[in-house]
């Protein structure tokens, strides 16, 4: 009996030693398109994560355009990689980079922007992690109508600004997804105001804002709602240059980038009241976990993942940062 035991022992010693030499031959290539962003950083930062925790080499590339993407490939399937995440630069490049993933026998998933074909079609047979544009914006909307009715404004008498950059269809999901929310909770739609913005950025949305501003001056009670931290933040500043008091001001924002947690830690409250914060965590960590299963286990990912975000509020945004894993 004691031989036997001593066996059993024994065979299993060999496999835990055996699988984590698997483990250790396992190599994954993590490829992003802006290397430099703090988003991208994070998505790696937490592959790491994964790779500590089994044991696999992670490969971590920047690749900003088509042709340094080629290469990307090729350098992981010289190097003996068996498979890699990718962020591409443009997912028109779609066909091209499967082709030279088969080329290279690697395997391929994409995380954040998904991969089309000539047709413009997602490419469904590439395992994909996303962000839900559409339910980031209803959490915004849900968001702004719980507010509201907190304050106990009567929508009726409520403006908003829909601070657009409609050239971005993800721009469009969003704040389609914050209207219907808006809508659903007895928001009129006629009391939705355009703002269509030339850029992303703060000024940009400020510019649109007022002109809608100036020319509904008999409203006093307002909220804002766009693609990102950066619109919102420019509604409310335009609310600010008209002199409408933060009180009479709903903003909340999605992306939890430096400038709204920057608004949040100003000693008095301003019409931004919260953002939808995105998390890399899952889009790093979870990748990576994924494609390590998909190689030692023969276990494909899921088709398609589409992530939401968190609402973080003036009041709880360092507890939804560290829930995150941001902080």
């Amino acid at each position: 009996m004691r031989l036997w035991k001593s066996a059993i022992m024994a065979g299993a010693a060999v496999m835990i030693a055996l699988s984590s030499a698997y483990a250790a031959d396992v190599k994954i290539g993590f490829i992003v398109k802006q290397p430099e962003e703090p988003w991208f950083q994070d998505e790696w930062k937490f592959a790491e994560v994964a790779a500590k925790e089994k044991g696999f080499t992670l490969v971590k590339i920047g690749a900003e355009d088509g042709e340094k993407l080629q290469s990307a490939i090729d350098n992981l399937g010289a190097q003996g990689a068996q498979g890699f995440i990718v962020c591409t630069p443009d997912v028109k490049l779609g066909p091209g980079i499967v082709a030279k993933a088969e080329a290279n026998g690697l395997k391929v998933m994409t995380v954040d922007d998904r991969l089309v074909d000539a047709d413009g079609k997602p490419l469904e047979a590439v395992p994909h992690m996303g962000i839900s544009a559409t339910k980031i914006g209803e959490a915004v909307g849900e968001a702004i109508a719980a507010e509201i009715k907190k304050r106990g404004w009567d929508p009726k008498t409520v403006g908003a600004i829909r601070v657009s950059y409609d050239q971005l269809p993800t721009a469009v999901d969003r704040v389609d997804g914050a209207i219907a929310a808006l809508k659903a909770a007895g928001f009129p739609a006629e009391n939705i105001f355009d703002a269509p913005q030339a850029k992303t950025d703060t000024e940009a949305a400020l510019n649109a804002a007022t002109v809608v501003l100036n020319k509904h001056a008999d409203i006093k009670n307002w909220v804002a709602f766009g693609l990102n931290d950066e619109a919102v933040l420019g509604a409310v500043r335009a609310t600010e240059s008209v002199g409408i008091p933060a009180a009479n001001v709903i903003g909340v924002g999605i992306g939890g980038a430096e400038s709204a947690i920057n608004e949040f830690k100003k000693a008095d409250a301003t019409g931004f009241v919260g953002t939808v914060i995105i998390s890399p965590k899952r889009h790093g960590y979870e990748t990576a976990l994924n494609m390590y299963d998909w190689i030692a286990n023969d276990k494909a990912p899921p088709a398609l993942t589409l992530t939401a975000g968190q609402l973080a509020l003036r009041d709880n945004y360092e507890a939804v940062r560290k829930d995150l894993g941001i902080e």
